[in-house]
């Protein structure tokens, strides 16, 4: 898996409506990519709603969000719209990018291991450079997570919770 301190890969990958999204157009702001397995199942549905639930106070940090699966464009294109996601869904059928930041491996599950997407997530900086890494993600209480990684990126303070 990449490591903190590393300059992200490049992409070119389609979101849900076919157009191509780059690694530059995000410079000069902080991009959260979080890799998961497939659209519309229990685990990756709670985890994309706990992200659109807080993507407000993400935007607030500056930051945008790009999930990634290797999921046509189709499959994006109603789960984006069947939860209302407000952020990109970007198809990676080949698994360049997920290999590329090390999310694409082996698993273990029930004993088995098997080969697929390691549910993982990246905030990457202004500059395009890795500044966190969560390796092997929980949906549950996932945004939350994110939210309190880029207001410490951002120097908020927090204040913690009654």
């Amino acid at each position: 898996m990449i490591e903190v301190g590393t300059k992200a890969p490049d992409f070119s990958l389609p979101d849900a409506d076919g157009k191509l999204h780059e690694l530059k157009e995000f410079r000069g702001r902080r991009l959260v990519i979080y890799f998961y397995p497939r659209d519309d199942t229990p685990g990756c549905t709670t985890e994309a709603c706990g992200i659109r639930d807080l993507h407000g106070e993400i935007r607030k940090t500056g930051a945008a969000v790009i999930g990634v699966s290797g999921d046509s464009e189709a499959s994006h294109l109603k789960f984006r719209d069947k939860y209302s996601l407000p952020f990109l869904l970007l198809s990676d059928p080949e698994k360049r990018l997920m290999k590329a930041f090390g999310s694409w491996g082996e698993k273990k599950m029930y004993g088995k291991v098997t080969f697929g997407i390691i549910r993982s997530t990246f905030i990457v900086d202004e500059t395009g450079v890795v500044r966190k890494v969560f390796p092997k993600v929980t949906p549950v209480g996932h945004a939350e997570a994110i939210v309190a990684a880029l207001k410490e990126m951002a120097g908020v303070r927090q204040t913690p919770s009654p």
